[in-house]
């Protein structure tokens, strides 16, 4: 058998300790399939003396871990520190600068410096390249940067759309099944390890927007663009939203949604979105449930496919860590994102007034004759079309209601504008909550 593959591992946190029980439990079969066994030489961490379940004894440690991408006895470097900035980038310009391979979990430091990376990557041992991989970066151990790199690579990509992000998808499926609120399921998803103790990097959709920027380069073929993500979250969603959204036969989820749209000119732009959507009991995004991730990718020859499974996680992340690993080892030499760097196309970013489709709109107002006129009057006034609308009291605050409703197929444009023309009218409590129908 080849030489080892030797590996070193910056980051011993909850997936660094996985991958290190990975490599030792299922050590003969990862060789046999990699072709070379894969070792651990050195490591690197915040703190060497934390007990993390597992021997670290045999390894080399380096207190500053951007020392790793330079070490002889190394030639893959896993990041697992994590950070769009500070150390893990600099271990990442190292480690490439000094053409070695690698592999990162970090989805933040490849929404944002993912472009940088690989072009150091083929730039990497005087053009011939080093690897940069990081399936783990994006819905834990469900292969989808693979899928769409190897597995849909003979077709065009019509359209990507998920739940990226776990704790969200958590909370929203714990909130139907329980009646309560947002609040409530978020201290419950606290108390159970799903969400951190500042959990707004998550709920506020960032997290589901790094990942969905990164799938949309390898989707589509273009330029890495995490700004034009629009993220929205979901602490403004109420217990009485997801009735609402079950009496239409719906449920409520996070969906991450990027496709490619023409312009009236002819020209391509690229849509982006992160937002709470009101999706159909038959789709099979509905039964998405707890922590559990889905994307389905759309192709012109091979149709819908479908990957689902544990998003997060110290064995799903760890398994797409080694997979990037045993890759690398059988000297596998993809680009980082299906393409050369070079030919990864800039594109604009779509015109999100133009898309149309139907949408949930809630509304908190004052219980006093005319509220209603006042929104029917702005809605026809949009030129937008209501479908059904339902009235709920509240009477424990204050006499507010719950309006919503649902409007028929509409321009995004028009929606906001109705909403502009109410913007500021005294019986309106707080800002609207739109959500788009997944039809």
């Amino acid at each position: 058998m080849a030489e080892a593959l030797r590996i070193a591992l910056a980051g011993l946190g909850t997936v660094g300790a996985g991958v290190i029980r990975l490599l030792a439990a299922n050590g003969e079969l990862i060789a046999a399939r990699a072709g070379r066994p894969i070792a651990i030489t050195a490591i690197s961490a915040r703190n060497r003396a934390r007990d993390r379940g597992v021997d670290i004894a045999p390894f080399a440690w380096e207190d500053d871990m951007t020392a790793l991408g330079e070490r002889a006895d190394v030639d893959v470097v896993v990041e697992l520190v994590g950070g769009a900035e500070g150390p893990a980038l600099a271990l990442a310009r190292r480690t490439l600068g000094s053409g070695k391979g690698l592999v990162t979990a970090n989805k933040a430091m490849i929404a944002h410096h993912g472009m940088e990376l690989a072009r150091l990557a083929e730039e990497a041992n005087g053009g011939r390249g080093a690897p940069l991989r990081f399936e783990a970066a994006v819905a834990g151990g469900i292969p989808a940067l693979k899928g769409l790199a190897e597995g849909a690579a003979a077709n065009r990509v019509q359209r990507i759309y998920g739940i990226l992000n776990g704790t969200c998808n958590y909370i929203l499926s714990a909130m139907e099944a329980s009646g309560a609120d947002f609040a409530d399921m978020l201290a419950a998803a606290q108390d159970l390890g799903y969400a951190e103790a500042d959990p707004a990097f998550d709920v506020e959709g960032t997290d589901a927007a790094h990942k969905l920027a990164i799938l949309a380069a390898m989707g589509f073929g273009t330029t890495v663009d995490f700004p034009s993500v629009d993220a929205q979250g979901i602490t403004a969603i109420r217990a009485a939203d997801i009735a609402q959204a079950a009496a239409l036969g719906h449920v409520i989820r996070l969906v991450s949604h990027a496709e490619m749209a023409a312009t009236q000119e002819g020209t391509q732009t690229l849509f982006q979105r992160v937002a709470p959507c009101l999706v159909p009991c038959s789709h099979p995004l509905a039964s998405v449930e707890g922590a559990t991730n889905a994307v389905v990718i759309e192709t012109d020859f091979a149709g819908r496919l479908l990957f689902e499974g544990a998003g997060a996680g110290e064995g799903p992340t760890a398994s797409a860590v080694v997979a990037d690993l045993i890759d690398i080892a059988r000297g596998a030499a993809l680009p980082a994102f299906g393409l050369p760097a070079a030919m990864l196309a800039p594109t604009a970013p779509a015109d999100p007034g133009e898309r149309r489709n139907r949408a949930y709109v809630r509304f908190t107002v004052a219980d006093r004759p005319g509220v209603l006129a006042l929104i029917t009057a702005a809605m026809r006034d949009a030129g937008v079309s209501i479908e059904s609308l339902i009235q709920q009291g509240r009477p424990d605050e204050g006499g507010e209601v719950l309006v919503a409703m649902v409007t028929h197929d509409a321009p995004e444009r028009a929606v906001a504008h109705a909403l502009a023309l109410l913007e500021g009218a005294p019986d309106i409590a707080e800002p609207p909550l739109v959500m788009r129908l997944l039809d």
